[in-house]
């Protein structure tokens, strides 16, 4: 008899709860890029380049998340939520720093502009909104909601 193992059923949703420290930021890629394509049966809806992607915008909304969450003191856990189903995997970042207003992130020049150089903060957004097919920020003063979605072709 050879039981099914757990990994081979559809997963609903991964939850993480860390604390607002760099060093988890490694566990949160590794979890994330994990999930993509858990319970499916057919070869991975992502090639390794657009797990690398999604690996990166959870990596700098966490980052952003923990930068929060320092700026006020809060201790608070940051969750971090990974579902995948058959056609996307769709990752929430929810912390507890003070919110901000999105439409108050300057657009970065293009890369190839040499005023791109001036730019040593405010990459995250930016790469979210560029590598993923979705990112919505929800924001208030209780915190912030990052929701990335990241379609599979």
């Amino acid at each position: 008899m050879n039981p099914s193992r757990p990994a081979d059923r559809p997963v609903e949703a991964v939850e993480l709860f860390i604390p607002p420290l760099p060093e988890y930021l490694q566990l949160v890629r590794a979890v994330v890029g994990a999930t993509v394509g858990v319970g499916r049966e057919d070869e991975l809806p992502l090639d390794p380049g657009g797990i690398a992607d999604l690996r990166l915008v959870v990596s700098e909304a966490v980052t952003n998340a923990i930068e929060a969450q320092w700026s006020i003191g809060a201790n608070d856990r940051i969750l971090v939520r990974c579902r995948p189903d058959q056609k996307q995997t769709v990752v929430e970042v929810v912390d507890r720093g003070p919110g901000f207003d999105p439409d108050l992130v300057p657009d970065l020049p293009p890369v190839e502009d040499e005023e791109r150089l001036d730019y040593e903060s405010g990459l995250g957004l930016s790469l979210m909104k560029r590598l993923a097919d979705g990112t919505v920020v929800e924001t208030g003063p209780g915190g912030t909601i990052i929701r990335l979605v990241v379609e599979y072709p």
